[in-house]
Formats: C-alpha cells, sequence, structure tokens
C-alpha cells in the first residue's frame, strides 16, 4: 500500500482519498478506522474497582463462559464488553485475533511453535501457552510472514 501525503496551505479541511482497483479486507478496515472515532480506552474490574487498562500490557483478551477477560502483566480482568468491541479498540498492528473467543499481544509473544499438526502452540514471554484454532492458522502465517 503507497500512502502519499499533500501539504496545500489553502486546504481549510482535512481530506482522504482512497483509490484502489477493488474493496478487499484491508481498504475496508482503513475506511473503518478513518471514519469512526471509537474510544480507545479499555477498563476491567477487579471485584468493585475499575481500572484503566493499558493496551500494551495486555497479553491476550478471550472469552469464557460468557464473560470476557483480559489478561494483563498485572493481572486479569473483567471487562464488560464483548470481544468483538475490545478487538475494534486494539490496534491492528499489534493485535491478532487466534481464535473465535481470544485475541492476542503479538509484543508479548516469545514464540510460535509450528510443530503442532493443524495448529500453532504460541508461547508467551510470561510462560503462558495458548493456541490458534484450525480456522485463523492461514492468517496467523500470513501475520509472520510464513
Amino acid at each position: 500500500m503507497q500512502v502519499e501525503i499533500k501539504l496545500d496551505p489553502n486546504c481549510e479541511q482535512t481530506r482522504i482519498v482512497v483509490v484502489t482497483a477493488q474493496v478487499d479486507e484491508q481498504i475496508y478496515d482503513l475506511v473503518q478506522q478513518l471514519s469512526q472515532q471509537s474510544p480507545t480506552i479499555l477498563s476491567g474490574f477487579r471485584g468493585e474497582e475499575a481500572e484503566i487498562l493499558d493496551p500494551s500490557q495486555l497479553l491476550r483478551v478471550y472469552a469464557s463462559d460468557g464473560k470476557v477477560m483480559a489478561v494483563t502483566t498485572g493481572g486479569e480482568y473483567l471487562l464488560k464488553m464483548r470481544l468483538y468491541e475490545v478487538e475494534k479498540r486494539l490496534d491492528k498492528r499489534n493485535f491478532v485475533r487466534i481464535s473465535h473467543s481470544e485475541i492476542i499481544n503479538l509484543k508479548h509473544v516469545k514464540k510460535f511453535d509450528l510443530s503442532y499438526t493443524g495448529t500453532i502452540c504460541v508461547c508467551f514471554l510470561d510462560g503462558s501457552t495458548s493456541y490458534v484454532s484450525r480456522r485463523n492458522v492461514a492468517k496467523i502465517k500470513e501475520v509472520l510472514g510464513l
């Protein structure tokens, strides 16, 4: 993708034009990001206390038993939103969905173990592990450049 910026001292309002042969997922995501001003703050609950979560400290976000949980370097928090809503608030360059119920932060991954047949084991810097669903293996390999 090429990015071009033109400076015009007479410009009163910023305008973005996307020139493409076809609208694919990448273009659609770009347009969504540019057109929405959704909040990027995540708040998590531990007991009765709510804390603002720093996305750079997130290891993974997962859904289990109807709840969405965020695992950070400081502990685990309950989120009061759906997984797809959390995904919209996270930076797509650092966070990737590895299954229907889990999103991981690539900055906290130590390695990807490809020795498992049909899936990939994700090993985090803190020693915990998770698994990529078969449905998402191709996407993860693309992200990794494999």
